[in-house]
């Protein structure tokens, strides 16, 4: 049978990959190329994918979190214009104890833009590494200036 007759659909959340090809892809290669720009470029990249894959609540974005590999994503609290979360997983807790830079930019990223998404809001995520308990505490803020659509 040829791959033109084959029109099996692969349902890409049912795979599994090992997580070294993911790190050495995510921590190695991506950091090679990118160099000590990689924080913010990851930054704005993670908005990027947010734009291309909007979610309309925070139930979405936890099931997000789960299904691309990035962890478990819980509310640690809430305030008028502030959330914060907390990211753990056995990747998250190895990537935090064995890399000396370990960055979460990219999460940040996803996360900023998902809430100013919902919101309508300018939001902005601020990550905070806990190498002790190995999870990683997100600070999202917004202020209560409405998006301007352009």
């Amino acid at each position: 049978m040829s791959r033109k007759t084959v029109k099996e659909k692969i349902n890409l959340t049912e795979l599994t990959v090992p997580a070294f090809g993911y790190e050495l892809i995510r921590e190695d290669f991506i950091e090679e190329i990118l160099g000590e720009d990689a924080p913010s470029i990851l930054y704005w990249i993670g908005k990027q994918i947010a734009r291309k894959y909007p979610l309309f609540s925070f139930d979405e974005i936890q099931e997000f979190f789960r299904n691309a590999g990035w962890g478990n994503l819980d509310i640690i609290s809430q305030k008028k214009s502030e959330i914060e979360l907390q990211l753990t997983s056995d990747l998250v807790k190895h990537r935090i104890l064995t890399r000396t830079n370990a960055t979460f930019q990219l999460e940040a990223g996803f996360l900023a833009e998902q809430i100013a998404q919902q919101k309508k809001v300018y939001a902005e995520t601020f990550e905070h590494p806990k190498k002790k308990d190995g999870k990683v505490l997100f600070t999202v803020k917004w202020d209560d200036i409405p998006l301007i659509d352009l």
